[in-house]
């Protein structure tokens, strides 16, 4: 290459995240946190926006005030004077000029680290949106994709007693990513779960997997993977059930790896009435000494189907549910415990025993809550509409973050669906893509049920998606009596589809918006208009004897800026309560009664309506 004299690397290199692209944070790299000490670096951090991305093409990350000639250089950043800003949370509600930011932004923080590091040490972070680059005293470590999962990175070498962290966080959309460019929910930005150390030793337990293998005996398989850096020979891992007295050795083969099954008499199934957990936990020993130990509160249950039923512990439940989004008006996608809590009261004032959590992998805490209250989960990735799917990279992206999403959750009782995506278009492409995503779900977790939100066959007007054949249940979104206002083709393709296996209306529903005696001319979907739209679903639902679960869209109105109609004013207002929590609509009162006439149905012959 011919040596150009005067060209400046900050300004005029274009390929200057060449270097920034690998390694790649992976679900490979995940370790499992359950029951270790960690230490929260929440609070308050060091934050600035960069739209140019100079944090990157300068290389602030190096701190370097001396140049080559032993001068003092000026600095375009100043991380200990920037504001801070909380983490975690989205900085999109920080201030009102960082509401619609999207683009790379910098967070910064010291830390103190007085312990001599013994086996490794990890950095845990619950989720950043949507690109991460970690950064430890001028040390570029590593990139993590996927806005939406958790992810480790290793820091042991790149410790000292005095610290500074720094992550780029990115919410660009991308043409290659998952989601891709266009979706139906606010493009939330920052480090907005979780962030922490722990330590574990040379040899550790990596991960720990426990299910119920089979029902009819109570057999219990537990599956152990070992990290580390060292021989595993001579190493066993124990399991144990205080409450079954229950306590097993497993054995580790040469490539850290263990499994063994066992039965219990006394166990009692996780279910939706007691929906009862266990402390389980996994001890690693060398020679008889333990050197570490994991631990979970796990339920245990099965769920598989019968032709056009779904089982739960072997009997017919009907998924009376509704989708949820991650967000509240306050926190928007950072949110507590509380505001899942809050979710989940509500849904259940609605009869509720199951939720789709649309459109993404949503907070550990969803699924943790979820298994104790007794609710069903549908957990998805945000293979979204459309992506780039004759993308090799995308189709990698995409199976990385249901990976993470498997990993993270596998040991959730109340995760009965893995989602490998939502409204898309039936091309080759597609099919190739997500075919892939559904064999991978199965092969990596046979015990649960595998779906995918289709769109239905207008020409043809029946339920039929090439995918149907790779999916345990068949997800339907529709919205007639809204975006289509003729319902005679919803019984249409209610009565002429004949699928073999189970249905769930994944999607329904219509704008809800109180007029206060305000109307503007021609703008449907008034809230009187949304509890008729409901009536006339449910009553086509309740003569459709495949239809095994409904969802409608959604339980709580949220922002999105591609709604900015006349009432909608920045929100998708298909809610069935409002935004703030507070009032329900009608139309919650009809998704309330028909669900009470499928609890009554069960009480009364024992299967779903």
């Amino acid at each position: 290459m011919k040596l150009i004299k005067n060209f400046v690397d900050n300004i005029h290199n274009d390929a200057y995240k060449d270097n920034y692209m690998s390694p790649l944070f992976k679900a490979e790299s995940y370790v499992f946190p359950g029951g270790r000490k960690e230490i929260s670096l929440d609070g308050n951090w060091n934050f600035s926006v960069d739209m140019y991305d100079n944090c990157l093409r300068a290389k602030w990350f190096l701190e370097e005030e001396i140049n080559e000639e032993g001068r003092r250089v000026p600095l375009d950043y100043g991380f200990d004077e920037w504001e801070e800003i909380p983490v975690p949370a989205v900085w999109n509600l920080v201030k009102p000029e960082y509401f619609y930011y999207e683009g790379p932004a910098v967070y910064s923080r010291r830390f103190l680290f007085k312990e001599e590091p013994k086996g490794h040490v990890f950095l845990r972070f619950g989720a950043v949106s949507y690109e991460a680059r970690v950064f430890l005293n001028g040390a570029f470590l590593g990139l993590h994709k996927g806005g939406s999962t958790p992810f480790n990175v290793e820091i042991t070498e790149h410790l000292k007693e005095e610290n500074r962290l720094i992550v780029i966080a990115d919410n660009k959309r991308r043409h290659d990513q998952v989601p891709s460019e266009n979706t139906d929910w606010f493009l939330y930005g920052g480090i907005y779960r979780s962030v922490s150390i722990f330590s574990v030793p040379d040899i550790y337990i990596k991960d720990m997997k426990v299910h119920l293998k089979d029902r009819d005996n109570k057999e219990i398989k537990v599956s152990v993977t070992l990290g580390g850096s060292e021989s595993f020979l001579e190493k066993e891992a124990v399991l144990s059930i205080p409450e079954l007295h229950l306590e097993k050795v497993i054995p580790i083969s040469r490539d850290g790896k263990g499994q063994a099954s066992f039965e219990s008499e006394e166990l009692t199934l996780w279910s939706l009435e007691e929906p009862k957990l266990y402390e389980v936990l996994v001890k690693l020993r060398n020679q008889g000494q333990i050197i570490d130990e994991v631990k979970d509160r796990i339920g245990f249950r099965t769920v598989e189907t019968d032709g056009r039923k779904i089982l739960l512990n072997g009997k017919p439940v009907f998924l009376r549910g509704a989708c949820l989004h991650e967000e509240t008006e306050e926190h928007g996608k950072a949110v507590t415990k509380e505001d899942i809590r809050q979710a989940y009261k509500k849904a259940k004032e609605m009869n509720c025993n199951f939720l789709r959590l649309a459109h993404y992998p949503h907070t550990e805490w969803a699924s943790q809550l979820a298994d104790e209250e007794g609710i069903l989960l549908w957990e998805e990735i945000p293979v979204y509409w459309w992506i780039d799917f004759a993308n090799p990279l995308t189709l990698k992206d995409a199976k990385n973050q249901l990976a993470e999403l498997m990993t993270r959750d596998f040991n959730r009782a109340s995760v009965v669906i893995w989602s490998v995506g939502n409204e898309n278009p039936d091309t080759d492409e597609r099919y190739h893509f997500m075919r892939t995503l559904a064999e991978a779900a199965k092969a990596y977790d046979p015990s649960r049920l595998v779906s995918a939100a289709c769109l239905v066959d207008a020409v043809n007007l029946k339920i039929s998606d090439r995918l149907e054949g790779h999916l345990d249940v068949i997800g339907f979104n529709e919205y007639y009596g809204w975006y289509d206002p003729d319902y005679e083709k919803l019984n249409a393709i209610l009565e002429g589809s004949k699928p073999d296996k189970p249905v769930v209306i994944s999607e329904f529903g219509a704008d809800g918006y109180l007029a206060d005696g305000k109307t503007v001319c021609n703008v449907r979907g008034s809230e009187e208009e949304q509890k008729e739209i409901y009536q006339n679903q449910v009553a086509l639902f309740r003569k459709t004897d495949y239809i095994q679960g409904t969802a409608p869209w959604i339980l709580f109105d949220y922002r999105t800026p591609k709604r900015l109609g006349a009432y909608q004013k920045g929100y998708n207002i298909k809610g069935l309560v409002t935004a703030d929590r507070k009032r329900e609509k009608p139309a919650f009162f009809v998704m309330k009664d028909f669900y009470e006439e499928v609890i009554k149905h069960e009480q009364n012959d024992g299967s779903p309506a």
